[in-house]
């Protein structure tokens, strides 16, 4: 195995542009900040760094915290350019693979996604990056060398960002719709595509915690060890059109279910009952759709996280149509 001064030695020699009147750029090293700091809080547990809501919120966070230039906070840059160093190891998604060798440069999270299904580390990195002492030497020195006017209990401060993620989540999807809405398309007409992706992130969060991880339909549910949840948050009037990731624009459906609904095969009426659509057949299996006919959903604790009867009428005319 690598000893930690190896990795140290290469985190002190990262490949960084260089910005008229900005100086060499910080987003390497607040990528790798982030990075560790998810290993250490155990957001990420296996050597496998995706693109997630959480991971972009704690890079732009950190972000906010350590750069005090006039350079551009971007997550794809860094994300993609760690390729160029001997640790890091990006997973092509399928025909792309000959990207991963190309000298383009990817600034766009969109991009990132279509081309990226996730990052690796060295196998002896990965290792370093679970051992907490081994891990908080690397902040440490990321800290020393490059921000060396910052505090040192940074990133100690930053292990709680999960739950500030989840704090801005509920108050994000309690917002007015009609206010969320607006602000969704400003951040769209400015393309702040990493803003959106977070928000649409604690949207898929947040639904299945308020319903307990249980389908609102079937009942199903699934407590796993680690951080999984097997149920998903399916909006009403699809993201794409209402530009709404509220509480009430959502419910919680299992896999299987979440298709049918986004498929128009079932619906909900305003008394929070199943309708199926008369436009399909099914045979007798036990995963049957009519088995739900009728049947009254499960309904979060509070009212005001009841699904928006507007929406579901909408839903259940374009399912008729």
């Amino acid at each position: 195995m690598l000893p930690l001064s190896t990795y140290i030695k290469q985190f002190s020699k990262l490949t960084r542009g260089v910005a008229k009147n900005y100086g060499k750029a910080p987003h390497k090293v607040v990528m790798l900040l982030s990075v560790l700091q998810s290993f250490r809080s155990k957001s990420i547990i296996q050597n496998r760094i995706e693109v997630t809501p959480e991971l972009v919120f704690l890079y732009k966070t950190n972000w906010s915290a350590l750069v005090n230039t006039g350079h551009v906070c971007n997550f794809a840059l860094p994300f993609w350019h760690l390729k160029g160093e001997p640790f890091w190891h990006l997973q092509a998604r399928f025909g792309y693979e000959k990207m991963m060798h190309s000298n383009v440069s990817v600034s766009s999270l969109g991009v990132l996604n279509t081309y990226v299904m996730y990052a690796q580390l060295d196998a002896d990195l990965f290792q370093l990056c679970c051992d907490d002492a081994s891990n908080d030497a690397l902040q440490q020195h990321l800290l020393t060398q490059y921000f060396p006017d910052a505090e040192l209990q940074h990133s100690q401060s930053q292990y709680a960002t999960g739950s500030l993620f989840d704090e801005l989540g509920d108050m994000m999807v309690n917002e007015n719709a009609a206010q969320y809405q607006t602000e969704i398309k400003t951040l769209i007409s400015q393309n702040n595509e990493e803003e959106v992706f977070i928000r649409g992130g604690m949207f898929k969060r947040m639904i299945p915690k308020i319903y307990h991880n249980t389908c609102c339909i079937s009942g199903w549910r699934v407590d796993a060890m680690s951080n999984i949840s097997m149920i998903d948050a399916c909006h009403i009037i699809p993201f794409a059109e209402s530009h709404d990731d509220t509480i009430t624009n959502g419910i919680a459906l299992c896999p299987n279910l979440h298709r049918a609904f986004d498929r128009g095969l079932i619906g909900i009426n305003q008394d929070y009952r199943v309708v199926l659509s008369k436009h399909f057949k099914e045979n007798d299996a036990t995963y049957h759709l009519t088995q739900f006919a009728g049947k009254e959903i499960l309904l979060p604790e509070h009212v005001k996280h009841h699904p928006n009867k507007e929406a579901l009428l909408m839903q259940l005319k374009t399912m008729a149509s």
